[in-house]
């Protein structure tokens, strides 16, 4: 009995062992898929804005793309971060996606079908990154592809780069590329890819390099790197242009062209000079406070029909020149707060501008010198600036000087009676016989 029952102990247990142990490292490994989705859905915000889901991935050291991330996201920011190398099919999950923001990684090589699978992709940023060379297969799988940004990559102009070149260089992809320089060779660098012409390319690698004979070596000059590639561009929700504190000291050339807001604020941008935001045409908001601004030129705004919002605060403006607000049609709010206004006759133009704009929302127009004023609002300094002749005293002055030229009838009359002719006559003898100051009330 005792044999038979251990036995059937033996049998129970071999037959429960496989099922346990599958149970047992099922459960194991299940706990550390969910653990890892746990921990990217903390490290990685998912978001949904205007009922379009969002998956932010910005600074965190990645690599590479998370299989657990959720496939059903249309925009994926995976900006500053470690990417080196685009492999094959690595977005090929996120067939939903609209935009993806490579910009500032480390990435040097894009495979031919990195792109795989992103056939409703409108918006790609791969600039601020390293690449050197690409052909226009990687943009084959994106016939949808309205917005293209690879400036500041060192691109090699050289044969291997002729079909992207090409394709750039359709009218019909005004918005793919622009603003991209070559970085090499020597003989090519600083020429846009939109514009060059593309038979230089392979110009270039028919040339010796030793420079006998053909191009002479030239010695390479170190490149001072333009504002715009210190700064941060992000095209969804809108189009934004994130130049803040980054020790700018003027507005950075070669400004993109369909931006919606630009934020150039805690800087150290002292003075605006006519048109420098001229390509800037669809800018709505631009923020320029915290600065160091103390002057504004006239048509410093030109071109900026679209702005809504502008933000001067916390500056160095006294007043501002005649004209300086011609050309913003469309604004509706202009903040001013802690500049050092001066209420003097340089002030009337703002206020008159304002006065004649009255959907213009403003504030922190305020008075700080001269120190009679300080504290007051400007509106309220320029109601006072004719304090000093209210109507009595005109209309006194009007009288005293009319009888001095002459007056009504009445007057005169009465002028007659209180004085002889000698008098009179001496009166007329002080009339001025060239000039006559009338003093209209």
């Amino acid at each position: 009995m005792r044999l038979f029952a251990t036995l059937l102990l033996l049998l129970l247990l071999r037959s429960a062992e496989p099922r346990r142990g599958p149970r047992s490292g099922g459960h194991v490994r299940g706990r550390g898929r969910v653990g890892v989705t746990r921990r990217q859905t903390q490290e990685c915000k998912e978001y949904v804005e205007a009922g379009e889901k969002y998956l932010d991935c910005q600074d965190r050291q990645l690599t590479t793309v998370m299989q657990e991330w959720p496939k059903d996201i249309q925009h994926l920011l995976l900006a500053r971060n470690k990417f080196q190398v685009l492999r094959d099919n690595m977005f090929s999950q996120f067939t939903q996606l609209k935009s993806l923001d490579l910009q500032h990684n480390d990435i040097s090589k894009v495979e031919d079908g990195a792109f795989s699978g992103l056939s409703k992709l409108t918006t790609l940023l791969l600039q601020h990154n390293q690449l050197r060379t690409a052909s226009e297969d990687i943009l084959l799988p994106l016939p949808r592809l309205n917005y293209l940004r690879i400036y500041d990559n060192p691109w090699s102009c050289l044969c291997t780069l002729d079909s992207l070149v090409r394709t750039l260089q359709v009218p019909s992809n005004r918005n793919l590329g622009n603003y991209a320089k070559c970085e090499e060779p020597f003989s090519l660098r600083g020429l846009k890819l939109k514009k060059m012409m593309v038979e230089l390319l392979c110009e270039e690698d028919k040339r010796p390099e030793d420079g006998r004979g053909g191009r002479p070596i030239k010695k390479p000059t170190k490149k001072k790197p333009e504002a715009t590639s210190m700064c941060h561009t992000s095209m969804f929700p809108k189009p934004l242009l994130d130049c803040s504190s980054k020790d700018l000291n003027h507005i950075p050339s070669d400004l993109p062209s369909d931006i919606v807001k630009m934020d150039l604020s805690n800087n150290t941008i002292k003075h605006l000079r006519p048109q420098q935001f001229l390509q800037s045409k669809d800018l709505k908001m631009l923020n320029l406070s915290c600065n160091n601004i103390h002057h504004i030129d006239t048509a410093s705004f030109a071109g900026l029909l679209y702005l809504s919002e502008l933000d001067l605060s916390n500056n160095s403006l006294h007043y501002f020149q005649y004209g300086v607000l011609e050309d913003l049609y469309y604004l509706r709010r202009l903040s001013l707060n802690n500049n050092p206004w001066v209420c003097d006759y340089n002030i009337h133009y703002l206020t008159y501008w304002l006065k004649h704009h009255p959907r213009v929302y403003h504030t922190g127009l305020i008075c700080s010198e001269p120190q009679e004023f300080r504290g007051w609002r400007v509106e309220d300094y320029v109601k006072t600036y004719n304090g000093e002749c209210p109507k009595d005293k005109q209309t006194e002055g009007a009288g005293m000087g009319q009888g001095a030229i002459g007056g009504s009838e009445n007057e005169a009359q009465e002028v007659v009676g209180e004085t002889d002719e000698g008098q009179l006559q001496h009166l007329k003898d002080k009339v001025p016989k060239k000039f006559e100051i009338i003093r209209l009330s």
